[in-house]
Protein backbone atom coordinates (compact mmCIF):
# COMPACT_ATOMS: atom_id res chain seq x y z
CA UNK A 1 0.00 0.00 0.00
CA UNK A 2 1.24 3.47 -0.87
CA UNK A 3 -0.31 6.92 -0.94
CA UNK A 4 0.46 9.61 -3.45
CA UNK A 5 -0.66 12.09 -6.06
CA UNK A 6 -1.82 10.82 -9.44
CA UNK A 7 0.52 12.69 -11.81
CA UNK A 8 0.09 10.89 -15.15
CA UNK A 9 -2.84 8.87 -16.41
CA UNK A 10 -3.18 7.06 -19.73
CA UNK A 11 -6.60 6.44 -21.19
CA UNK A 12 -8.48 3.19 -20.63
CA UNK A 13 -7.29 0.50 -23.05
CA UNK A 14 -7.89 -3.23 -23.40
CA UNK A 15 -5.46 -6.16 -23.46
CA UNK A 16 -5.60 -8.73 -26.29
CA UNK A 17 -7.55 -10.90 -23.82
CA UNK A 18 -10.18 -8.14 -23.47
CA UNK A 19 -9.25 -6.96 -19.97
CA UNK A 20 -9.44 -3.24 -19.14
CA UNK A 21 -5.97 -1.71 -18.58
CA UNK A 22 -4.77 1.71 -17.34
CA UNK A 23 -1.15 2.75 -16.85
CA UNK A 24 -0.44 5.70 -14.56
CA UNK A 25 2.18 7.27 -12.32
CA UNK A 26 2.03 8.13 -8.61
CA UNK A 27 4.14 10.78 -6.86
CA UNK A 28 4.81 9.77 -3.24
CA UNK A 29 6.20 12.11 -0.58
CA UNK A 30 6.57 11.29 3.14
CA UNK A 31 8.82 11.43 6.19
CA UNK A 32 10.36 8.08 7.13
CA UNK A 33 12.51 6.85 9.99
CA UNK A 34 15.96 5.58 8.95
CA UNK A 35 18.83 4.78 11.34
CA UNK A 36 17.04 6.70 14.08
CA UNK A 37 16.70 9.87 11.99
CA UNK A 38 13.86 11.45 10.02
CA UNK A 39 14.30 11.37 6.25
CA UNK A 40 12.22 13.05 3.53
CA UNK A 41 11.29 10.49 0.88
CA UNK A 42 10.07 11.40 -2.61
CA UNK A 43 9.62 9.22 -5.67
CA UNK A 44 7.49 8.67 -8.76
CA UNK A 45 6.16 5.16 -9.18
CA UNK A 46 4.91 3.67 -12.45
CA UNK A 47 1.70 1.72 -11.87
CA UNK A 48 -0.67 -0.51 -13.81
CA UNK A 49 -4.28 -1.39 -13.10
CA UNK A 50 -6.07 -4.25 -14.87
CA UNK A 51 -9.70 -5.35 -14.76
CA UNK A 52 -11.96 -3.76 -12.13
CA UNK A 53 -9.03 -1.74 -10.71
CA UNK A 54 -8.55 -0.22 -14.19
CA UNK A 55 -12.19 0.86 -14.18
CA UNK A 56 -11.62 2.52 -10.76
CA UNK A 57 -8.49 4.34 -11.93
CA UNK A 58 -10.02 5.47 -15.23
CA UNK A 59 -12.53 7.58 -13.26
CA UNK A 60 -9.76 9.52 -11.48
CA UNK A 61 -8.09 12.79 -12.52
CA UNK A 62 -4.43 13.86 -12.38
CA UNK A 63 -3.77 15.81 -9.19
CA UNK A 64 -5.99 13.63 -7.00
CA UNK A 65 -4.47 12.03 -3.89
CA UNK A 66 -5.00 8.26 -3.74
CA UNK A 67 -4.15 5.19 -1.70
CA UNK A 68 -3.09 2.31 -3.95
CA UNK A 69 -2.85 -1.32 -2.87
CA UNK A 70 -1.13 -4.01 -4.89
CA UNK A 71 2.18 -5.72 -5.59
CA UNK A 72 5.49 -5.00 -7.35
CA UNK A 73 6.53 -6.88 -10.49
CA UNK A 74 9.01 -6.26 -13.25
CA UNK A 75 7.65 -4.45 -16.33
CA UNK A 76 8.18 -7.43 -18.66
CA UNK A 77 10.36 -10.49 -19.16
CA UNK A 78 13.02 -8.35 -20.83
CA UNK A 79 12.67 -5.11 -18.80
CA UNK A 80 13.52 -5.39 -15.08
CA UNK A 81 12.07 -1.98 -14.10
CA UNK A 82 9.55 -2.37 -11.27
CA UNK A 83 5.87 -1.49 -11.77
CA UNK A 84 3.22 -1.34 -9.04
CA UNK A 85 0.31 -3.57 -10.10
CA UNK A 86 -2.84 -2.22 -8.49
CA UNK A 87 -5.52 -4.39 -6.87
CA UNK A 88 -7.47 -1.48 -5.34
CA UNK A 89 -7.31 2.31 -5.37
CA UNK A 90 -9.24 4.77 -3.22
CA UNK A 91 -9.32 8.55 -2.90
CA UNK A 92 -7.44 9.90 0.08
Amino acid sequence: MIEGELVELEGLRYTPAGLARVAFKLRHSSMQQEAGMQRQVQCEIPALAIGEAAQQVSRLQPGQMVRAEGFLAQRSLKIAQLVLHIDNVTLR
